[in-house]
């Protein structure tokens, strides 16, 4: 390594990070600091959130004894340093890409990943579990830490576990890293409280756990004399540090929401231009589109939990803060609160994370669909999400809504559709609706803002050609890649007859039941699990008419599914056009 690296390169685990004296922990947290974003600027990956616990988890291990001592990142996308400390610096490289780490703690990475995170406000929860089983084991001077930023005191699966944590005699810390933003500013009244803490008298001491604060968190000396204090301390404690997000990099600390999380492609130099110069996102048709319709109808509304920026609602916000919200971590509330709204006569937008909508099960079934409310779901980062990994794919969507009562499933093949879906749907609506669309660039070169909207939508089934031999159902946005294997097809004289499903509830069983009668196979393709997805609804009207035909369902099988480009994930699942056009010619003979 570098002379840049001068300690850092002698460092592979937190037994080489204690020989070192304490004078020499200001320069490694420099050399980290360059390290990191030497690393992120270069392959990608969390950014500003890193940049802001370097003295935090030095310190952490420099007194704590991981693994034995259980240190649990809350969300996870802050715990580089901790990877880089814990036998992974040299792997480094590979963060987020097919075969190498991945960009969260994960239990079957490493032992110093003492618990899986990615979703956020778990941390207590999990450590506490973690402790009372210590306990059990009458191992009562192994320390249980949970690290929880600010913004995950908006989620209430935190309070939940604080709840039980005051109460439970265990040797637990809570280390508040106060930030003050999440990934956009943090929304409501516990961040205020948390602005104007009283050492004395808060929401923590009121709960009877022991609280220090506030303490520097870019003070290495600062928190190793607080962890050593506390170290013996063998009950549930606080301890609340002030950080800055971005903390090293000028432009990361100016623009923290920015600067949260970075592609290989960002320059250090102007992140804003290369974000300009992209391509429309399909958060940015979903952004748009939503301020197009609050302008024309007064009782429209949005809510989302968390997200404005990421999911595209911020403009909506700025512009209308009356009836757009932002409710912190809180997917739950984000919901019931939409139905709240929907039973008064608003038109609600929600949009959630796929992968957060799980969260929120219980609110979809038993507060929307039961009582047949007009809240439009929009289910951002659909299927593939590529780098960000298991804990973030959207794959369970589909599966999860089908059997619900009264919802619409819609499944947009491209930003054409999704716009006039959220137009349609903003007028016609009667029930619930879900609208789900992945992460990235739009694939249609020609949408522009200024086309005309469709005041109708078509079938739940389109024909895209007219061919023969075999069909191809292209589920939503994977009819681009299906596009492409029915060229593939064609260069080898084979016409395949390509259907669009954009609308997977109500199920278009009259449609389905003309392609089965008339293809001897039939492969559907979605960007979801197979296992209850759409192409199950196929085989059903398959088994259920007698037809003969073959079906081939192409999706996510039942497993973990890993992190990689977005590419790589669907090529390593069979799911780029060149490997269902080689299907075809396998079943083709």
């Amino acid at each position: 390594m570098a002379a840049k690296f001068e300690l850092l390169s002698d460092i592979e685990f937190p037994e080489d990070l204690k020989k070192l004296n304490l004078n020499q922990l200001p320069q490694l947290c420099t050399e980290i600091r360059n390290f990191i974003i030497e690393n992120v600027l270069q392959n990608g990956g969390h950014f500003a959130a890193n940049l802001g616990v370097v003295e935090l988890t030095v310190a952490l291990h420099f007194v704590y004894n991981a693994p034995y001592d259980k240190i649990v990142w809350d969300v996870g996308h802050q715990a580089y340093i901790h990877k880089i400390l814990t036998g992974r610096k040299k792997v480094f490289y590979t963060n987020r890409k097919l075969g190498g780490i991945s960009g969260f703690p994960n239990i079957f990475e490493s032992p110093y990943d003492s618990f899986g995170t990615g979703h956020s406000s778990t941390s207590v929860s999990a450590v506490l579990g973690m402790a009372v089983a210590a306990k059990l084991l009458n191992e009562t001077n192994k320390k249980h830490i949970a690290i929880v930023g600010d913004g995950a005191l908006t989620g209430g699966q935190l309070f939940e576990g604080l709840n039980n944590l005051a109460v439970s005699e265990t040797n637990t810390l809570l280390i508040l890293n106060d930030n003050n933003i999440g990934i956009d500013k943090n929304t409501g009244t516990v961040n205020n409280h948390l602005s104007n803490i009283n050492p004395l008298n808060n929401i923590f001491t009121n709960l009877g756990l022991h609280y220090t604060g506030i303490v520097d968190g870019h003070d290495v000396f600062e928190l190793i004399s607080s962890f050593k204090m506390l170290k013996d301390i063998e009950k549930p404690g606080v301890l609340h540090i002030k950080t800055t997000k971005g903390k090293g990099h000028p432009e990361a600390e100016k623009e923290q929401t920015l600067w949260h999380s970075t592609s290989k492609y960002i320059k250090i130099e102007n992140p804003q231009k290369q974000k300009l110069n992209n391509k429309l996102k399909y958060q940015d048709v979903f952004g748009k589109t939503l301020l197009e319709l609050a302008r024309s109808n007064s009782k429209i509304c949005g809510v989302t939990p968390a997200m404005p920026t990421g999911c595209g609602m911020i403009e909506a916000m700025n512009e209308y803060p009356n009836r757009f919200f932002d409710v912190g971590i809180a997917e739950q509330h984000a919901v019931t609160f939409s139905a709240g709204l929907a039973i008064e006569g608003f038109k609600v937008f929600c949009s959630l994370y796929s992968t957060f909508a799980q969260r929120a099960y219980d609110q979809i079934i038993h507060d929307v669909c039961l009582q047949n409310l007009p809240v439009i779901f929009c289910f951002d980062r659909a299927g593939n999400a590529a780098d960000d990994g298991a804990t973030h794919h959207g794959m369970y969507d589909i599966a999860m809504l089908l059997p619900l009562p009264n919802i619409t499933i819609a499944t947009p093949s491209n930003a054409t559709d999704l716009r006039n879906m959220l137009h349609y749907f903003s007028k016609n609506a009667k029930g619930p609706i879900a609208i789900r669309y992945p992460k990235g660039l739009i694939p249609d070169v020609d949408f522009n803002f200024n086309n005309k909207v469709g005041i109708n939508l078509p079938s739940g089934i389109i024909k895209q050609n007219e061919g023969k031999e075999v069909a191809i159902i292209a589920v939503g946005t994977m009819l681009e890649i299906c596009k492409n294997a029915v060229k593939i097809l064609a260069s080898k004289s084979i016409n395949a007859t390509l259907y669009s499903m954009i609308i997977v509830k109500p199920f278009d069983e009259t449609n389905i039941i003309k392609i089965l009668a008339q293809n001897k196979f039939v492969i559907t393709v979605e960007d979801g699990c197979k296992t209850n997805g759409a192409g199950s609804l196929i085989k059903q009207v398959k088994s259920d008419n007698n037809f003969l035909c073959k079906i081939i369902n192409l999706g996510f099988p039942d497993e973990v599914i890993p992190h990689g480009s977005y590419f790589e994930i669907f090529e390593k699942y069979k799911l780029n056009a060149q490997s269902i056009a080689d299907i075809v010619f396998e079943n083709l003979g």
